[in-house]
């Protein structure tokens, strides 16, 4: 019995201590992802949103453009709507009706006019 009593005073002690601890590191080790600068991976810099990836396209598309004439490049880029499959689809067979094309010369023309990038 009188071993028995300092060790569970000794156990207590050391729970307790032990449990203090985590809570001072708890909020620590919660903030130390945030403040890490350098990425962990190499898709950590990968646009997240269709906003950036569109982005990232536009700037790549304005090149060498400066000031004023960049502004609205940029601005008419990011604020241009997709082209959908079905919009192509309509252009394609009104630009075909108008070269009055049939046979495997519209088949032609169709296959090349919807896999092309559409005029932005």
């Amino acid at each position: 019995m009188k071993k028995l009593l300092p060790l569970i005073v000794m156990a207590a002690c050391l729970s307790i201590g032990a449990a203090h601890a985590q809570d001072k590191a708890a909020p620590a080790a919660k903030t130390a992802p945030a403040l890490s600068t350098t990425p962990t991976s190499p898709t950590a810099n990968a646009p997240t949103t269709a906003q950036q990836s569109k982005m990232g396209t536009c700037n790549k598309e304005a090149g060498d453009k400066k000031g004023d004439e960049r502004k609205a490049f940029m601005k008419t880029c990011l604020s241009a709507k997709p082209v959908t499959q079905q919009d192509k689809m309509k252009t394609c067979n009104a630009d075909a009706k108008a070269k009055t094309l049939k046979g495997d010369e519209r088949k032609a023309f169709m296959k090349e006019c919807l896999s092309s990038k559409p005029a932005a």
